[in-house]
């Protein structure tokens, strides 16, 4: 047994499961299994086009992985274990030691020198990047491994923008956006307060736009500060956000189902969430980083393809010195995820999506 099954993997349950437009999640309820992509699916055929993993140099030696994860909830084993074992078929004398407790314990990990891979389950975040800086004198290197699903809970699945099925409008860019959620308006000239100023007519015109989203201090509201309010913490004194609520039954009244379930009641709203908690009141909007588009809606496709403006992909975190080339055996495996077989092990898996091949050179790169 490889090195990769070291950590324990815990219960073989998980939240994730949960059917999607599911009120209440209850912990502890579905196996976790694999969900594969379909043969000659859009993210089959990505990480087919993408070349094969050819070593550049035999590598040997223990590759300590730390971060996305659950110590109890093996969210992320399926899926590293396979990469554990198939890396080994290339080197085997190199084995991956794995940590996963979690998209925090990742950074920290690598600079109290107990990690050579942070394994995240989000961006990086400006405060955990500004810790690794204060102590090792130079920021981390981040190397996109994966894309964020379109609908599974737990991984990091689109941030999409919905309206009540009554209004109008079907599209809206992340200009306007930042101009209904913020208060600087960074991305353009103006705040956006009332429907009127984004076009719409009539009895519409003068009603006042009620926006719902994530609790500002959860990790979704860190993305679409960086991402929609490019960095402001100025909110609109309007939004109302939502954090889980805990039951006394042990289950979870999820922060994205309040969101929907919110704007289902209220005509004038307009809410961040996901699709996995769509009601029959409300739809999604085509969305565009300008008014100018193109405008994109939510899929597999434009989510690898990085067209529709809020994909997220997940990273790898490495400590890489500025004088110095990283670890040989690090470089290797990143090689390895990066390529056609770390890839397909992501679709194996079936729960993230893979990069597309134009970004995985992409990515490569930072490797040479």
């Amino acid at each position: 047994m490889s090195l990769a099954r070291r950590t324990l993997i815990g219960g073989a349950f998980a939240l994730w499961a949960m059917p999607a437009a599911a009120q209440r999640l209850t912990p502890a309820v579905q196996k976790i299994d694999p969900r594969p992509q379909a043969p000659g699916s859009v993210a089959a055929r990505a990480a087919a086009a993408m070349p094969r993993y050819a070593p550049a140099e035999k590598v040997t030696g223990d590759i300590r992985l730390w971060g996305h994860g659950n110590r109890k909830l093996p969210w992320m084993h399926y899926l590293v274990d396979q990469w554990a074992e198939d890396f080994q078929r290339f080197h085997p004398e190199a084995r991956l030691e794995t940590h996963l407790y979690g998209t925090s314990s990742g950074i920290p990990a690598l600079y109290n020198g107990l990690g050579d891979i942070a394994l995240l389950g989000e961006e990086i975040l400006p405060d955990a990047a500004r810790a690794f800086e204060r102590v090792k004198g130079y920021a981390p290197t981040g190397v996109e491994l994966m894309t964020g699903s379109v609908d599974i809970r737990n991984f990091d699945y689109a941030q999409m923008v919905f309206v009540h099925r009554d209004n109008p409008l079907a599209r809206i860019s992340l200009v306007e956006l930042d101009a209904i959620l913020g208060t600087e308006h960074r991305r353009g000239t103006r705040n956006i307060r009332r429907w009127g100023e984004l076009g719409l007519t009539g009895a519409w015109g003068t009603r006042a736009i009620t926006p719902y989203s994530w609790a500002i201090d959860d990790s979704f509201g860190f993305y679409l500060r960086n991402a929609v309010l490019m960095g402001s913490h100025r909110w609109n004194p309007a939004l109302q956000g939502f954090a889980h609520i805990n039951n006394a039954d042990g289950t979870i009244y999820d922060h994205g189902q309040q969101v929907l379930d919110a704007l289902a009641k209220d005509p004038a709203g307009i809410a961040v969430s996901n699709i996995r908690y769509a009601v029959p009141e409300v739809k999604p909007l085509a969305l565009a980083h300008t008014a100018a588009g193109p405008f994109v809606a939510v899929s597999e496709a434009s989510l690898i393809d990085q067209s529709y403006p809020l994909a997220r992909t997940l990273p790898a975190v490495i400590d890489l010195p500025p004088d110095r080339r990283i670890d040989p055996k690090v470089r290797e495996f990143l090689r390895y995820v990066l390529s056609r077989e770390g890839q397909e092990a992501v679709n194996r898996d079936g729960r993230y999506l893979p990069l597309s091949p134009a970004a995985a050179e992409k990515e490569r790169r930072k490797l040479a």
